[in-house]
């Protein structure tokens, strides 16, 4: 990427950063003001979570992922430490096989690779063949495509996997961004009637609450499975700050800074991807999350180096899988003045 980079900021007006998914706008204040009232707390903090972080945990699951069940709960220093470290924590090793989707975030790939575990590459369980599965990595709504799995997908890959011991991890930490269906979780009553036995969702509070920097996810589903993590995770020292915690509990029970947020990415997303049409390109699935997945029919490169002429910057479909080669990922993570650039620039034809 470093060679697109040096040429998209070699652009007079600057370059529009739009390859990665990092927050600009500021962490609410409701979130700051929990964090600064826990400043003070020299003590070691809790792996399990205080009990006010477990409980606004177990809320905002029930409510924003409709589950009624039995659930355990962990706090997890982002989401991508877990993502990278949970086939090691579960106990997969060599000669285990992991599913994980066909075009994805690469760190499926390389929890898998750390666990010394084989990488199974595939959208359909029927075509990963009869030899048994440890974990299936599911992501919906995606990154980076932005698909949305549909409950009776969900439904398939649980029983699928509950036939075979295997567990079932759902990536869902766009579940909040929506934009033309409603993604549903795994957790969901409508997907596992409250029966989480071998089922997990991952979370995190980076993109809805801003809190990339806090480093703030949690994991949610099976009890079982997530008492293993937690005796696992105590003697590996994976323990979120207290005033993080603090600020994760405030995060999870207020709503109104999550609306605002997504009115944000919303008037972003339009113009993006009204820009990239005008242009050329064919948006892809794209119906949730914070990326637009977008081609226009050539390789990968070409397109992220005809970008960066105009100084902007994507990321290429080819991080995330061999399947993804003539696509790009535009993030909306940008202010409102460099995505009014990026606009204005695509206007100025390809």
């Amino acid at each position: 990427m470093e060679p697109a980079k040096t040429r998209a900021a070699a652009h007079p007006d600057g370059i529009v950063d739009l390859s990665v998914g990092t927050p600009v706008d500021p962490v609410p204040q409701v979130i700051r003001q929990a964090l600064v009232g826990s400043a003070d707390t020299p003590g070691y903090p809790l792996t399990a979570g205080t009990a006010t972080l477990r409980a606004a945990i177990t809320g905002w699951l029930a409510r924003a992922c409709r589950a009624s069940g039995d659930l355990g709960v962990l706090p997890t220093i982002g989401s991508k430490e877990l993502v990278a470290w949970l086939p090691t924590l579960l106990g997969v090793g060599p000669g285990d096989r992991v599913v994980i989707p066909q075009v994805c975030y690469p760190t499926y790939e390389v929890g898998v690779r750390l666990a010394g575990a084989e990488v199974i590459r595939s959208d359909s369980l029927t075509a990963v063949g009869p030899a048994p599965v440890k974990l299936v990595w599911i992501n919906s709504p995606s990154n980076p495509t932005g698909r949305v799995l549909p409950v009776e997908h969900l439904r398939k890959v649980v029983a699928w996997a509950r036939e075979r011991g295997a567990v079932v991890v759902s990536d869902e930490c766009y579940l909040s961004l929506g934009w033309e269906t409603e993604p549903v979780s795994v957790l969901s009553d409508e997907v596992t009637g409250g029966d989480y036995t071998g089922v997990l969702a991952v979370h995190s509070l980076s993109k809805r609450s801003n809190l990339a920097g806090y480093r703030a996810g949690f994991v949610g589903g099976d009890p079982a499975l997530v008492g293993e993590l937690l005796a696992v995770r105590k003697h590996g020292g994976m323990i979120v700050p207290a005033p993080v915690q603090a600020a994760m509990a405030a995060a999870l029970t207020d709503e109104e800074h999550v609306a605002v947020q997504r009115e944000r990415y919303a008037a972003r997303r339009e113009i993006l991807r009204s820009a990239l049409v005008k242009a050329g390109f064919e948006i892809s699935h794209s119906e949730a999350g914070l990326y637009l997945w977008a081609t226009r029919g050539e390789d990968c490169w070409q397109t992220v180096d005809r970008l960066a002429e105009r100084g902007i910057l994507a990321a290429p479909g080819a991080f995330y899988g061999p399947a993804a080669a003539r696509h790009v990922r535009i993030a909306l993570t940008a202010t409102d003045e460099r995505v009014a650039a990026a606009a204005d620039r695509l206007a100025d034809g390809w």
